[in-house]
């Protein structure tokens, strides 16, 4: 009988009883998401990696009071965007963010004209100079929603709060985001990079 792998709640189960290898298996998979979270929220690549490293460990010695059962992914990702969060604000940046464009996938499968790129990618640029723009609750609302994908649920985890509060602070940061660039811009699901939906 062949080994099955070990899903979150094995490995997490694991990883509070002293087992390091089941740590280094969260790690694994989460490390890709862990870092882009904390690029969004930083807009430095030398931050994001710290960040995302320093919120690892900082979930390490936090797992004893990971509530058995609960998903790992949001809760996770609420320590990395808390780690980004802090180091943008001590560093007192105000520069815009700056994402490798090929990190964010279009949506579906047809190749663009170069013409059609161009355009895609200079909203894009613009949409996301204005979104380091906003406030730091509007940033991270629209990044767990958008650039993430997380649904109501798992963004309501990381960001602490009720289901109700995501869809309100999301529709308020969103207005203003309207009121910073041309609102097709910003409804656009090329442009944020794939829409969020879910519930």
């Amino acid at each position: 009988m062949g080994d099955r792998p070990l899903d979150d709640a094995e490995l997490v189960k694991r990883a509070i009883e002293g087992d390091l290898h089941a740590y280094e298996k969260l790690v694994g998979s989460y490390q890709g998401i862990a870092h882009r979270t904390a690029y969004l929220l930083t807009g430095s690549s030398a931050d994001a990696e710290d960040a995302a490293q320093e919120a690892f460990v900082k979930a390490f010695h936090a797992l004893p009071r990971f509530r058995p059962g609960a998903p790992f992914r949001p809760w996770l990702l609420k320590i990395v965007a808390n780690e980004a969060v802090s180091r943008r604000r001590a560093a007192g940046r105000t520069e815009r963010l700056n994402l490798r464009l090929t990190e964010v996938r279009p949506s579906g499968g047809a190749v663009p004209s170069p013409e059609a790129a161009a355009l895609r990618d200079e909203g894009r640029r613009e949409l996301l100079a204005a979104v380091g723009r906003l406030g730091e609750r509007d940033r991270v609302v629209i990044t767990c929603r958008y650039w993430l994908e997380l649904s109501e649920a798992e963004t309501a985890e990381v960001l602490g709060c009720a289901r109700g509060t995501v869809k309100s602070r999301l529709s308020r940061a969103l207005g203003r985001l309207r009121a910073a660039v041309p609102a097709d811009l910003v409804d656009s699901p090329t442009t944020t990079g794939g829409g969020g939906s879910g519930k």
